[in-house]
């Protein structure tokens, strides 16, 4: 019996990629119709529709899904959140872990949930400052707490591949909102992201 995969992917989108990736191939100098690369263009296509899939995502609707009154006012820290995204100046991709934490003003989220906020931004083209204070705004916005935080340590391709060809650099972003923005508040998190509690 035959293996069938069963993804789900605009057919239309999917066949117009494709051949402007197919005609990309032999620009390049290689042989599309070469065996290796016959479905190449459709893959590509297909990949980069699930890699920038954040577009068709709603981080606000998202974690209003999972929206909890909850009379607390302790910090929430979420660690080492795995990303993935694309570099817009060079499509290649940047890749790290997001630390975030906030502080409940009245309504907490499922813990899930801001791991998926991650993702609606770092499944777009991106730059790792915007993506940083994306994920901020949008926790800021939609549950209101007394502060945010977001640290974001990625390294990127375009640093490695290419350019200065530089192998174990990475980038630290940060963006501080609310109580976070005092000294006390944002040490507890840097002290807490540092740590290796489990």
């Amino acid at each position: 019996m035959a293996y069938h995969k069963h993804d789900h992917y605009d057919e239309d989108l999917t066949a117009v990629l494709a051949k402007n990736y197919r005609q990309a191939i032999g620009l390049l100098g290689e042989d599309p119709e070469r065996e290796g690369l016959l479905k190449t263009p459709e893959r590509i296509a297909k990949a980069m529709q699930f890699i920038t899939q954040g577009y068709q995502m709603d981080a606000r609707e998202i974690l209003n899904s999972a929206k909890f009154h909850e009379d607390m006012s302790q910090m929430i820290v979420v660690k080492d959140i795995e990303l993935y995204s694309m570099c817009e100046h060079h499509m290649l991709p940047f890749y790290g872990k997001a630390h975030i934490a906030y502080v409940p003003n009245g309504w907490i989220t499922g813990l899930s949930k801001i791991a998926r906020v991650v993702d609606v931004y770092a499944r777009r083209l991106q730059v790792q400052e915007r993506l940083t204070t994306e994920i901020l705004n949008a926790i800021q916005e939609t549950l209101n707490p007394l502060g945010v935080a977001v640290v974001i340590e990625a390294s990127h391709l375009c640093m490695m591949m290419r350019g200065v060809q530089k192998q174990n650099s990475v980038t630290t972003t940060s963006a501080f909102s609310g109580e976070f923005e005092t000294n006390e508040t944002r040490s507890e998190f840097l002290k807490l992201i540092s740590s290796r509690l489990h």
